[in-house]
């Protein structure tokens, strides 16, 4: 049997370190929760495929970079990130979306799979008030293959966010 960084000991489908990062958090019902999907959640048209959720119940981890300072969006799956209101935010001159390269330096994970918190640095978190929607939303368990529920006020606390309107708004 091949074993692979996807799986822990426990069998969950999180990422271990990721796994680590719930338990020593007191959160070992939502690691029992994660569910491992072969056919993949990179995306969250995937993820809401695979859970059989509403596009908008998937939570996306999304690094920027804020005059090159790294911050992550939490979003609803659904939603685009509007980098004007972003910026805004945290009063930024200029606001990108990072590259892989960054994502995975500051978070310790691959884009597709990175979760909302359990990251390798600390960074500021905004987590859009559309989330708050739902009351159970899902969110990368630092792999491109597994997903976690939460209860959203539970996802914005644990991952230390600040509650904001920054998604695009529809005409």
């Amino acid at each position: 049997m091949t074993t692979t960084a996807a799986t822990d000991a426990d069998g969950s489908g999180a990422h271990p370190r990721f796994a680590e990062a719930l338990r020593a958090l007191g959160l070992d019902d939502v690691l029992a929760g994660t569910r491992r999907f072969p056919e993949g959640t990179r995306t969250a048209v995937e993820a809401a495929a695979a859970v059989g959720c509403e596009l908008s119940q998937i939570c996306k981890s999304l690094i920027f970079a804020a005059d090159g300072v790294p911050v992550l969006v939490l979003m609803d799956g659904a939603s685009r990130v509007d980098l004007e209101r972003v910026r805004g935010e945290l009063g930024a001159a200029k606001v990108t979306r990072a590259d892989a390269g960054v994502v995975r330096e500051t978070t310790g994970y691959a884009i597709g799979g990175v979760p909302p918190f359990g990251h390798r640095t600390r960074t500021r978190v905004l987590a859009d008030r559309s989330l708050l929607a739902h009351d159970v939303v899902w969110a990368a368990a630092g792999t491109p293959h597994a997903v976690f529920p939460i209860q959203p006020k539970d996802l914005v606390a644990h991952a230390g966010a600040d509650l904001v309107d920054v998604r695009e708004q529809t005409a």
